[in-house]
């Protein structure tokens, strides 16, 4: 049976994105280098195929500039964030925001920092009158 094709960026898409949202643009030496310094050298074969991967889904575009091509994300960071979230919203709780966020908070990941923000986020939606 052969396997359906995702939009959903897997664990490497997502770590190239992370190179490509903050620098707006990039080559493929560039991705090279960021991911070498993170501690993942890769092969120049190897970056073009997922940014090739990454164009197929439309998460990237290329121009040609000279011998060399330019790659720009074409999907915000927050899209992408949201789109995620709103996935495993789906797929692992159900639906249930409240099952998501209880389950975060008995994680121990979050910092009574984040509560505080949290909480501001809250009571800014509640004036809002966003559900």
């Amino acid at each position: 049976m052969r396997r359906r094709r995702s939009g959903r960026l897997t664990e490497v898409e997502l770590e190239f994105m992370q190179v490509l949202w903050p620098a707006g643009e990039v080559t493929v030496q560039d991705v090279m280098r960021t991911l070498k310094d993170q501690g993942r050298p890769l092969t120049n074969g190897s970056v073009r195929k997922m940014l090739s991967i990454l164009m197929r889904k439309g998460y990237v575009t290329r121009r040609r500039e000279g011998r060399r091509h330019i790659y720009q994300p074409t999907v915000p960071a927050e899209q992408a964030h949201k789109k995620m979230v709103l996935d495993l919203l789906g797929r692992a709780f159900g639906g249930s925001a409240a099952l998501m966020v209880a389950t975060l908070l008995d994680s121990n990941a979050v910092t009574k920092k984040d509560i505080g923000e949290i909480k501001k986020l809250i009571a800014e939606r509640e004036r809002e009158g966003k559900r």
